[in-house]
Protein backbone atom coordinates (compact mmCIF):
# COMPACT_ATOMS: atom_id res chain seq x y z
CA UNK A 1 0.00 0.00 0.00
CA UNK A 2 1.02 3.61 -1.03
CA UNK A 3 2.06 5.59 2.06
CA UNK A 4 1.24 9.17 2.88
CA UNK A 5 2.61 11.46 5.52
CA UNK A 6 1.01 14.57 6.65
CA UNK A 7 2.51 17.10 9.02
CA UNK A 8 1.22 19.89 10.73
CA UNK A 9 3.50 22.89 10.41
CA UNK A 10 3.19 25.02 12.97
CA UNK A 11 2.94 22.30 15.39
CA UNK A 12 6.42 20.64 14.62
CA UNK A 13 8.30 23.93 13.78
CA UNK A 14 7.26 25.09 17.61
CA UNK A 15 8.59 22.04 18.85
CA UNK A 16 11.86 22.15 16.80
CA UNK A 17 12.15 25.68 17.90
CA UNK A 18 11.89 25.06 21.63
CA UNK A 19 13.89 21.99 21.34
CA UNK A 20 16.54 23.26 19.07
CA UNK A 21 19.33 25.66 20.75
CA UNK A 22 19.56 29.04 18.93
CA UNK A 23 21.03 28.68 15.03
CA UNK A 24 21.29 31.80 12.92
CA UNK A 25 22.82 32.62 10.08
CA UNK A 26 25.78 35.71 9.66
CA UNK A 27 23.72 38.31 9.13
CA UNK A 28 21.37 37.17 12.34
CA UNK A 29 18.61 35.76 10.88
CA UNK A 30 17.04 32.88 13.29
CA UNK A 31 17.46 28.95 11.97
CA UNK A 32 17.16 26.62 14.63
CA UNK A 33 13.39 26.05 14.05
CA UNK A 34 13.97 25.43 10.65
CA UNK A 35 16.59 22.92 11.00
CA UNK A 36 15.18 21.07 13.34
CA UNK A 37 12.22 20.90 11.50
CA UNK A 38 13.28 19.54 8.58
CA UNK A 39 15.58 16.90 10.54
CA UNK A 40 11.81 15.63 11.81
CA UNK A 41 10.39 15.65 8.45
CA UNK A 42 13.36 13.87 6.86
CA UNK A 43 13.75 11.59 9.48
CA UNK A 44 9.30 10.80 9.42
CA UNK A 45 10.27 10.44 5.41
CA UNK A 46 12.36 7.84 6.31
CA UNK A 47 10.99 5.62 8.78
CA UNK A 48 7.66 5.31 7.27
CA UNK A 49 9.29 4.62 3.86
CA UNK A 50 6.58 7.47 2.62
CA UNK A 51 5.56 7.43 -0.68
CA UNK A 52 3.54 11.46 -0.70
CA UNK A 53 3.29 13.79 1.65
CA UNK A 54 2.26 17.60 2.32
CA UNK A 55 2.27 20.05 5.43
CA UNK A 56 -0.95 22.03 6.86
CA UNK A 57 -0.40 25.14 8.24
CA UNK A 58 -2.47 27.55 10.53
CA UNK A 59 -3.90 31.10 9.21
CA UNK A 60 -5.11 34.14 11.18
CA UNK A 61 -6.93 33.07 14.34
CA UNK A 62 -9.15 35.27 14.68
CA UNK A 63 -11.02 34.24 11.13
CA UNK A 64 -11.52 30.74 12.38
CA UNK A 65 -15.16 29.26 12.42
CA UNK A 66 -14.08 28.08 16.49
CA UNK A 67 -12.73 31.56 17.23
CA UNK A 68 -16.63 32.59 16.07
CA UNK A 69 -18.19 30.21 17.58
CA UNK A 70 -16.40 30.72 21.00
CA UNK A 71 -14.48 34.04 20.81
CA UNK A 72 -11.99 33.41 23.82
CA UNK A 73 -10.62 30.37 22.08
CA UNK A 74 -7.03 29.89 22.15
CA UNK A 75 -7.47 33.69 23.82
CA UNK A 76 -5.06 32.36 26.56
CA UNK A 77 -1.99 31.73 24.50
CA UNK A 78 1.08 33.81 24.70
CA UNK A 79 2.21 35.23 21.32
CA UNK A 80 4.65 33.53 18.93
CA UNK A 81 8.17 34.13 19.84
CA UNK A 82 9.31 36.71 17.41
CA UNK A 83 12.32 34.67 16.25
CA UNK A 84 10.31 31.15 15.56
CA UNK A 85 7.63 33.85 13.85
CA UNK A 86 10.56 34.90 11.40
CA UNK A 87 11.48 31.65 11.00
CA UNK A 88 7.87 30.30 9.26
CA UNK A 89 8.71 31.50 5.86
CA UNK A 90 11.83 30.64 6.06
CA UNK A 91 10.34 26.87 5.90
CA UNK A 92 7.73 27.09 3.77
CA UNK A 93 10.32 28.64 1.42
CA UNK A 94 12.25 25.76 1.59
CA UNK A 95 9.31 23.46 1.35
CA UNK A 96 8.42 25.19 -1.82
CA UNK A 97 11.43 24.69 -3.42
CA UNK A 98 11.27 20.78 -2.53
CA UNK A 99 8.03 20.24 -4.32
CA UNK A 100 6.48 19.42 -1.26
CA UNK A 101 2.41 20.95 -0.94
CA UNK A 102 1.61 23.65 1.67
CA UNK A 103 -2.17 23.32 2.09
CA UNK A 104 -4.29 26.27 4.20
CA UNK A 105 -8.10 27.37 4.49
CA UNK A 106 -9.46 30.40 5.55
CA UNK A 107 -11.67 29.64 8.68
CA UNK A 108 -9.89 26.41 9.26
CA UNK A 109 -7.08 24.93 11.25
CA UNK A 110 -4.10 22.68 10.18
CA UNK A 111 -5.73 19.79 12.45
CA UNK A 112 -8.91 20.04 10.15
CA UNK A 113 -7.10 19.84 7.29
CA UNK A 114 -4.88 17.16 8.44
CA UNK A 115 -7.94 15.14 9.73
CA UNK A 116 -9.62 15.68 6.27
CA UNK A 117 -6.84 14.42 3.70
CA UNK A 118 -5.91 11.47 6.23
CA UNK A 119 -9.75 9.93 6.14
CA UNK A 120 -9.97 10.83 2.35
CA UNK A 121 -6.61 9.10 1.44
CA UNK A 122 -6.73 6.08 3.89
CA UNK A 123 -10.58 5.49 2.52
CA UNK A 124 -8.63 5.40 -1.29
CA UNK A 125 -6.18 2.76 0.43
CA UNK A 126 -3.40 4.55 1.38
CA UNK A 127 -1.45 3.98 4.80
CA UNK A 128 -1.51 7.48 6.62
CA UNK A 129 0.76 8.87 8.78
CA UNK A 130 0.17 12.56 10.60
CA UNK A 131 3.06 13.68 12.23
CA UNK A 132 1.66 16.33 15.02
CA UNK A 133 2.63 17.78 18.30
CA UNK A 134 -0.94 18.13 19.11
CA UNK A 135 -2.71 15.76 21.03
CA UNK A 136 -5.81 16.92 19.90
CA UNK A 137 -5.02 14.62 16.39
CA UNK A 138 -4.84 11.32 18.36
CA UNK A 139 -8.77 11.03 17.67
CA UNK A 140 -8.08 11.16 13.91
CA UNK A 141 -6.47 7.55 14.39
CA UNK A 142 -7.96 4.18 12.98
CA UNK A 143 -6.43 1.13 11.49
CA UNK A 144 -4.96 2.49 8.55
CA UNK A 145 -4.33 5.85 10.20
CA UNK A 146 -1.64 6.00 12.52
CA UNK A 147 -0.89 9.55 14.47
CA UNK A 148 2.76 9.93 15.20
CA UNK A 149 3.98 13.00 18.40
CA UNK A 150 7.67 13.83 18.36
CA UNK A 151 9.00 15.02 21.92
CA UNK A 152 12.08 17.08 21.59
CA UNK A 153 14.69 17.89 24.60
CA UNK A 154 18.06 19.08 24.56
CA UNK A 155 18.08 18.23 20.96
CA UNK A 156 17.09 14.89 20.98
CA UNK A 157 14.03 14.08 19.40
CA UNK A 158 11.98 11.00 20.68
CA UNK A 159 8.75 10.27 18.12
CA UNK A 160 5.75 8.22 20.12
CA UNK A 161 3.38 6.36 17.35
CA UNK A 162 -0.54 5.95 18.35
CA UNK A 163 -2.60 3.41 16.29
CA UNK A 164 -6.24 2.81 18.35
CA UNK A 165 -5.05 0.60 20.87
CA UNK A 166 -2.15 2.76 21.65
CA UNK A 167 -4.79 5.53 22.80
CA UNK A 168 -6.76 3.36 24.76
CA UNK A 169 -3.42 1.67 26.32
CA UNK A 170 -2.50 5.55 27.52
CA UNK A 171 -5.69 7.71 27.82
CA UNK A 172 -8.19 4.66 28.69
CA UNK A 173 -10.69 5.98 25.70
CA UNK A 174 -10.66 4.85 21.92
CA UNK A 175 -9.70 8.01 19.58
CA UNK A 176 -13.27 9.40 19.12
CA UNK A 177 -13.93 9.01 22.83
CA UNK A 178 -10.87 11.14 23.32
CA UNK A 179 -13.03 14.22 22.28
CA UNK A 180 -15.51 13.51 24.88
CA UNK A 181 -12.63 13.31 27.59
CA UNK A 182 -11.47 16.53 26.22
CA UNK A 183 -14.86 18.12 26.64
CA UNK A 184 -14.87 17.10 29.73
CA UNK A 185 -11.58 18.08 31.01
CA UNK A 186 -11.23 21.15 29.02
CA UNK A 187 -8.43 22.25 27.67
CA UNK A 188 -5.82 25.17 28.83
CA UNK A 189 -3.70 25.33 25.98
CA UNK A 190 -6.84 26.06 23.29
CA UNK A 191 -8.37 27.33 26.43
CA UNK A 192 -11.13 24.90 26.04
CA UNK A 193 -13.79 25.17 29.16
CA UNK A 194 -14.43 21.93 29.92
CA UNK A 195 -16.97 21.11 33.08
CA UNK A 196 -16.13 23.48 35.83
CA UNK A 197 -13.96 21.18 38.32
CA UNK A 198 -13.99 18.53 36.34
CA UNK A 199 -10.41 17.56 35.82
CA UNK A 200 -8.49 14.67 33.77
CA UNK A 201 -9.19 11.86 36.22
CA UNK A 202 -12.95 12.01 36.80
CA UNK A 203 -13.51 12.83 33.23
CA UNK A 204 -11.52 9.71 32.48
CA UNK A 205 -13.95 7.55 34.85
CA UNK A 206 -16.64 8.88 33.38
CA UNK A 207 -16.30 8.78 29.81
CA UNK A 208 -14.69 5.18 30.50
CA UNK A 209 -18.27 4.56 32.14
CA UNK A 210 -20.46 6.29 29.57
CA UNK A 211 -18.35 6.61 26.90
CA UNK A 212 -19.94 9.91 25.72
CA UNK A 213 -20.79 12.94 27.17
CA UNK A 214 -24.59 13.28 25.82
CA UNK A 215 -24.87 9.36 27.49
CA UNK A 216 -23.17 10.44 30.48
CA UNK A 217 -26.01 13.35 30.96
CA UNK A 218 -28.82 10.75 29.81
CA UNK A 219 -27.42 8.87 33.47
CA UNK A 220 -26.51 11.87 34.97
CA UNK A 221 -27.56 10.31 38.47
CA UNK A 222 -24.90 7.75 38.05
CA UNK A 223 -22.42 10.28 37.63
CA UNK A 224 -19.90 10.49 40.81
CA UNK A 225 -18.51 12.56 42.73
CA UNK A 226 -21.62 14.52 43.43
CA UNK A 227 -19.51 17.38 42.01
CA UNK A 228 -18.94 16.22 39.14
CA UNK A 229 -22.58 15.24 38.76
CA UNK A 230 -23.80 18.91 39.68
CA UNK A 231 -21.20 20.45 37.39
CA UNK A 232 -22.48 17.96 34.32
CA UNK A 233 -26.32 18.62 35.13
CA UNK A 234 -26.06 22.44 35.50
CA UNK A 235 -23.47 23.21 32.86
CA UNK A 236 -23.52 20.24 30.15
CA UNK A 237 -24.31 23.40 27.12
CA UNK A 238 -20.45 24.07 28.39
CA UNK A 239 -19.56 20.67 27.59
CA UNK A 240 -21.56 20.80 24.31
CA UNK A 241 -19.40 23.50 23.02
CA UNK A 242 -16.31 22.20 24.48
CA UNK A 243 -16.99 18.88 22.21
CA UNK A 244 -17.87 21.41 19.46
CA UNK A 245 -14.28 23.31 19.60
CA UNK A 246 -12.35 20.13 20.26
CA UNK A 247 -14.00 18.10 17.32
CA UNK A 248 -11.84 17.58 14.08
CA UNK A 249 -13.51 18.22 10.72
CA UNK A 250 -12.64 15.73 8.52
CA UNK A 251 -15.43 17.36 5.74
CA UNK A 252 -13.04 20.46 4.70
CA UNK A 253 -13.97 21.64 1.63
CA UNK A 254 -10.44 21.54 -0.42
CA UNK A 255 -9.39 22.00 -3.49
CA UNK A 256 -9.91 18.85 -5.42
CA UNK A 257 -6.85 19.64 -7.37
CA UNK A 258 -4.14 19.37 -4.22
CA UNK A 259 -1.61 17.36 -5.32
CA UNK A 260 0.41 15.73 -3.06
CA UNK A 261 4.10 15.61 -2.70
CA UNK A 262 6.48 13.29 -4.49
CA UNK A 263 9.04 12.08 -1.41
CA UNK A 264 11.32 10.85 -4.94
CA UNK A 265 11.44 14.66 -5.92
CA UNK A 266 12.41 16.95 -2.60
CA UNK A 267 16.18 16.92 -3.18
CA UNK A 268 16.51 19.46 -6.00
CA UNK A 269 18.90 21.85 -6.42
CA UNK A 270 16.75 24.82 -5.59
CA UNK A 271 16.72 23.49 -2.24
CA UNK A 272 20.42 22.68 -1.90
CA UNK A 273 20.86 26.24 -2.63
CA UNK A 274 18.70 27.76 -0.51
CA UNK A 275 20.12 25.20 2.09
CA UNK A 276 23.24 27.41 1.51
CA UNK A 277 21.82 30.49 2.42
CA UNK A 278 20.36 29.73 5.67
CA UNK A 279 23.70 28.39 6.31
CA UNK A 280 22.33 24.57 6.86
CA UNK A 281 25.95 23.44 6.27
CA UNK A 282 24.24 19.62 7.79
CA UNK A 283 21.70 19.78 6.03
CA UNK A 284 22.93 20.83 2.74
CA UNK A 285 25.93 18.58 2.91
CA UNK A 286 22.68 15.64 3.26
CA UNK A 287 21.06 17.17 0.28
CA UNK A 288 24.29 17.58 -1.78
CA UNK A 289 24.90 13.67 -1.52
CA UNK A 290 21.54 12.51 -1.94
CA UNK A 291 21.59 15.30 -5.37
CA UNK A 292 25.04 13.28 -6.29
CA UNK A 293 24.03 10.14 -6.00
CA UNK A 294 20.46 9.41 -7.33
CA UNK A 295 20.44 12.67 -9.83
CA UNK A 296 18.05 14.86 -7.47
CA UNK A 297 15.09 16.15 -8.64
CA UNK A 298 15.79 19.14 -11.57
CA UNK A 299 13.30 22.11 -12.41
CA UNK A 300 11.89 24.84 -10.66
CA UNK A 301 9.33 23.89 -7.80
CA UNK A 302 5.93 25.24 -8.96
CA UNK A 303 4.10 27.13 -6.27
CA UNK A 304 2.30 24.28 -4.55
CA UNK A 305 -0.16 26.07 -2.15
CA UNK A 306 -3.91 25.57 -2.17
CA UNK A 307 -6.42 27.62 0.11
Amino acid sequence: MKKLLLIDGHSILSRAFFGIPRLSTGDGRPTNAVYGFMNIVLKAIDDEKADSLAVAFDLDRKKLKRTQMYPEYKGTRKPMPEELHMQIPYAQELLKRMNVPIITLEGYEADDILGTLAKKNAAQGMEVTVLSGDRDLLQLCDEHIKVSIPKTTKGHTEVFNYYPEDVVNEYHVTPLEFIDLKALQGDTSDNIPGLPGVGEKTARDIIEKFHSIENAYEHASEVKPPRAQKALLESFDLAVLSKKLATIDINVPLDEEITLGDTSLIYTGEALNYLRELELKTLAARFSKKIDTVGGAIGTAGNNAAG
